[in-house]
């Protein structure tokens, strides 16, 4: 990309992520207003919220419900593995749910060469050979951004295209230009990613979403915070693809705006491709500790051999896109 698509990008990114800011500002307001004014009917004063558990232990933390997004039947592709610890929860050890899925519909890739690999996270020699042992497909050297070009993808199809925790790894110190980085490398992800979901219609999930409130913007929501799908509530008929990209809820990373840039991306510039809309099927908190034996890594020099501290404080979030149309007339 070009200096001067790069700046246009840039500045229709800032653009974007200015009027959602601003957006966003409206509706806190709008509900703050509104909570005054039924406090104030009432007679009573806002409530502040509790915490679930004291200092004391007093009181009990409601447990979070697991969301399993998978089901036995798909095919699923991962991008981004690390040390395929991930894949080796899905496949040696997985939620009951998954109890009989078939380590043939799975393909695990990593951005690092085979060797890289190795050197980066010794112990994912083991967990490959594993994975290879069960059938599963692991392919190294797969860039997320050009995943319809590898020979051994581009003519595929999948259910499921997971990407838990992307980054872009530069450790660039600017948080801006972080940002920056790291939305254009979700944008030319998802763009990628478009040629390799199955076709069908719009997936199923089940609806937890609250009622809208003024000045809402969910126009290409189907479900906020949904519940585990369970196979019977799937339709026979193979559904639409989807995409689930893991983060944590916290900043830099909601600074990043992926539902946004999901839903409504900036123009093409230059000769870059439009990027397609996305709909947001569900987002769910990812439980780390469900996936057992999975460790995060991270990316960028000695840090890969860490578990990674960036963003504490918050949860590990899953939002899931479909395909909603090839772009906005």
């Amino acid at each position: 990309m070009g200096k001067s698509s790069t700046k246009s990008l840039k500045a229709a990114l800032k653009s974007q992520q200015s009027r959602f800011k601003s957006k966003e500002k409206q509706t806190h307001a709008a509900q703050v207003a509104d909570q005054k004014s039924k406090a104030k009917k009432s007679g009573h004063k806002p409530k502040k919220p509790v915490a679930a558990v004291n200092e004391k232990g007093k009181g009990k933390a409601t447990p979070q419900k697991m969301t399993v997004p998978f089901a036995v039947t798909d095919s699923i592709l991962l991008i981004g593995e690390g040390n395929f610890s991930f894949a080796h929860a899905l496949v040696y050890d997985p939620p009951h749910q998954l109890e009989h899925f078939p380590p043939v519909n799975l393909t695990a890739t990593a951005y690092d060469t085979e060797e890289e690999c190795y050197k980066k996270y010794p112990e994912s020699q083991d967990i490959v050979a594993r994975l290879r042992e069960k059938g599963v497909r692991v392919i190294f050297a797969v860039d997320a951004t050009k995943l319809e070009r590898h020979a051994a993808l581009k003519d595929k199809q999948w259910d499921k295209i997971v990407w838990n925790f992307p980054h872009a790894g530069k450790g660039i110190a600017d948080q801006d230009r972080n940002i920056l980085s790291n939305q254009v490398l979700i944008l030319d992800f998802l763009r990628s990613a478009a040629h390799l979901l199955a076709r069908g219609p719009i997936p199923f999930a089940k609806s937890t979403r609250k009622k809208k409130t003024e000045g809402d913007d969910d126009d290409d929501t189907l479900d906020n915070d949904a519940t585990t799908q369970d196979d019977d509530e799937r339709t026979s008929a193979r559904s639409r693809g989807t995409v689930l990209i893991t983060l944590r809820n916290v900043k830099p990373y909601t600074l990043w705006d992926v539902p946004l840039l999901a839903k409504k991306p900036p123009p093409p510039t230059g000769s870059t491709p439009p990027n397609p809309h996305y709909m947001v099927v569900r987002s769910f908190a990812f439980l780390r500790e469900a996936w057992k034996g999975y460790e995060h890594r991270m990316t960028k020099g000695e840090r890969a051999h860490g578990n990674g501290t960036t963003g504490e404080g918050g949860e590990d979030r899953t939002w899931e896109f479909c395909i909603g149309r090839v772009n906005a007339t």
